[in-house]
């Protein structure tokens, strides 16, 4: 029996070690849902709606690009937060953090339905929109790697696999919620999100977040974290400064994969929305459904590819999506380039849903097996991160800029892009760290 087993098995019963994990599921499940709600609703009412209702409407070109901004400095934020949450969660634990940064996304998501528009507070609107942002960029930052690090110690001997996809669930159930309440809410058109109709998905999600606190609190610290807490030195060296002493392998492997797999998720389900809209006259009715049937396969796609992991091997499968990946860049935007509803549904449920939770249900155990206990909060954090904000910045920015400098808008670039990043996933999860920290081969 390994000792993550054996810290909790001589005083619980296999009832409550259910009754435990069916608490962490939930938990991380919730928070990553909420996270990735924001995501897709921020990013399309950025595109819709905040330029008219934050920025002076006089410039509607200079508007609309300060309004695409504000969705980039969540990104910006994004690794300070990892970094900063990442340290405190190997400091003083992992369900202190889950609490704090399920508050500050929650809040925020809530605070920006109910912030005043340009015309009744000119222009305090989009600062305070920033301010706001930058601080639920700080939540979301660590959100994923407290949740993915908090479910893959809390997991049983053989299932840090399938338990580690827990928060893979939760950002596919984000994507389902928002991109079908955003369907819902344009299929008339967008006059009614232009007249208010947009603040009602933000404040309601006041309801996920006090569901999702009320279980956060309730779930017991990790085994994990217990035993290292026992650690006499545990106090006396910064997590941080063990991370870069001692894990910069691992740290390079988790940032390098992070870019790579980011670049393609982010290219599958946010530059294509962009395109199709900009060069393809795509309306957002039709986007938003693709969406929502990306999620749908996605959620069933999740657990199956949690189950091999812990079959093969997270390694085994974040490779095997890398490999598919390079395969489907060429069709992906081919079936994009068609401009018909059908096919776009087909190839955003095959990046978003299969590929993309391919790679990303092995991350909760993959990653986090990289680091051992006293700076795996931090490792995930630090290296995640930064890798994210490189990404998901760059990736669908520089897609777009290579359409729009082509003078015939062709893809070509950005398949490039996509095999790129997927040779850069494929490569750095065969330089695998994981088994200089885990007994568990998931």
């Amino acid at each position: 029996m390994s000792v993550h087993e054996a810290a909790v098995a001589a005083t619980e019963t296999p009832q409550q070690k259910k009754k435990r994990l069916r608490k962490v599921a939930a938990a991380t499940i919730f928070g990553s849902m909420l996270e990735w709600y924001d995501f897709y609703l921020y990013a399309t009412m950025a595109a819709i709606v905040f330029s008219k209702v934050f920025f002076d409407p006089s410039n509607p070109a200079v508007a609309s690009l300060l309004a695409f901004s504000t969705f980039a400095i969540g990104f910006i934020a994004r690794p300070f937060g990892g970094i900063l949450f990442g340290y405190l969660g190997d400091r003083f634990g992992r369900k202190q953090v889950l609490v704090i940064t399920f508050c500050l996304m929650g809040v925020c998501t809530t605070l920006i339905g109910l912030i005043p528009s340009y015309a009744s507070i000119g222009i305090w609107a989009p600062i305070i929109l920033v301010l706001v942002r930058v601080i639920q960029g700080l939540g979301a930052g660590a959100e994923l790697s407290a949740a993915a690090v908090t479910s893959y110690e809390h997991a049983s001997e053989g299932k840090r696999g399938s338990q580690g996809a827990w928060p893979a669930l939760g950002l596919n159930l984000g994507l389902l919620l928002s991109s079908l309440t955003v369907y819902l809410l344009t299929m008339n058109g967008n006059e009614f999100l232009l007249s208010g109709g947009w603040r009602i998905p933000f404040i309601c999600s006041i309801v996920l977040v006090a569901v999702g606190l009320w279980v956060r609190r309730s779930i017991p610290e990790t085994p994990d974290f217990k035993e290292l807490d026992k650690t006499p030195s545990k106090a006396q060296v910064s997590p941080l400064k063990l991370l870069f002493k001692n894990d910069l392998k691992g740290l390079a492997v988790v940032f390098f994969v992070a870019i790579g797999y980011n670049a393609l998720s982010y290219i599958f389900k946010t530059f294509s929305l962009a395109y199709l809209t900009q060069y393809k006259g795509v309306e957002a009715h039709v986007t938003s459904l693709s969406v929502t049937i990306a999620s749908l396969v996605a959620i069933i796609a999740v657990p199956f590819f949690g189950w091999l992991c812990d079959k093969w091997s997270s390694k085994t499968v974040l490779m095997l999506g890398g490999v598919f990946s390079v395969l489907f860049a060429y069709p992906f935007l081919a079936l994009l380039n068609t401009g018909e509803p059908t096919m776009i549904y087909l190839a955003i449920a095959i990046g978003t849903g299969l590929l993309a939770p391919m790679m990303f249900a092995p991350q909760g155990s993959f990653l986090s097996r990289q680091f051992p206990t006293q700076t795996r909060s931090s490792g995930f954090g630090t290296g995640r991160e930064i890798g994210t904000a490189v990404a998901g910045g760059l990736a669908p920015l520089g897609g777009l800029a290579l359409v729009a400098s082509s003078a015939t808008h062709s893809t070509d670039g950005v398949a490039v892009i996509l095999a790129v990043a997927a040779v850069l996933v494929v490569v750095f999860a065969f330089c695998d760290q994981g088994r200089k920290h885990s007994s568990f081969k998931n």
